[in-house]
C-alpha cells in the first residue's frame, strides 16, 4: 500500500480498536477503546508511523518532540528516527506525570532547552487534558509549542480545548474508524 496514512488506519482498526465497556483516563465511560500500544509496538506500525509524523510536522520546524508518558515515548522515537533518515535533526524527549524521587528529579527526560520549537505529541486525546498537561511543562522549560499532534482525537472536546491555544493536528478522528461520538 502505497498511502503510509491508510495502511496506519488499517493496522489501527485491526490492532487497537475494540469495543465494550471502558473507562478512559478523563474518567468518561466509553463503548470503544482504541489502545494504541496493542499497535505501536509493531514493526510496521513503527515505520509507518514516524512517516505519517515526519509528514505532519515536516513544515513546522521544530527542534523536538515529545509529551506525556507513556503514549508520546514510542511516538517521539519513532519521529525523531525519521527525522534522522530525512536528513534532520529532531530531539526526542517524555514528561513525567511526577517528577522522579532520586536522580535528577525532573519532569522533562530528554533534551528540551530554553528556545526550542517543540511538537506535543500524544496518542490517543479525549478530552486533550493531558497534551495540554505536558505543553504546560513544556512552556514551563521555555520552549514553544508549535503544535499538539496525535494518533486519534475521539473528538469528544479535545479538538475545542487545544485549539484553543495551539495548531491542533490529528491524524484521525474516530470517525475514520467508523464511529460516531457522543454528543458533547
Amino acid at each position: 500500500m502505497s498511502d503510509p496514512r491508510a495502511r496506519l488506519l488499517q493496522v489501527f482498526t485491526e490492532r487497537a480498536f475494540s469495543f465494550g465497556k471502558f473507562t478512559l483516563a478523563s474518567g468518561k465511560e466509553s463503548t470503544y477503546y482504541v489502545n494504541s500500544k496493542k499497535a505501536i509496538f509493531q514493526s510496521e506500525v513503527v515505520c509507518l508511523l514516524g512517516q505519517v509524523l515526519f509528514d505532519m510536522t515536516k513544515d513546522l520546524q521544530i527542534e523536538a518532540a515529545g509529551g506525556l508518558e507513556v503514549g508520546a515515548i514510542p511516538m517521539a522515537a519513532v519521529l525523531a528516527s525519521e527525522y534522522h533518515r530525512q536528513g534532520r535533526t529532531l530531539e526526542g524527549f517524555f514528561v513525567r506525570k511526577q517528577p522522579k524521587s532520586h536522580g535528577s528529579q525532573e519532569r522533562i527526560e530528554g533534551v528540551l532547552r530554553a528556545g526550542m520549537r517543540v511538537a506535543v505529541l500524544d496518542d490517543v486525546l479525549t478530552t486533550g487534558g493531558s497534551a495540554i498537561q505536558a505543553a504546560a511543562e513544556i512552556e514551563k522549560a521555555g520552549a514553544t509549542v508549535a503544535a499538539v499532534v496525535c494518533i486519534v482525537d475521539r473528538l469528544e472536546g479535545a479538538r475545542e480545548a487545544v485549539t484553543a491555544k495551539y495548531d491542533f493536528r490529528p491524524i484521525f478522528t474516530i470517525r475514520d474508524f467508523g464511529v460516531e461520538p457522543p454528543k458533547v
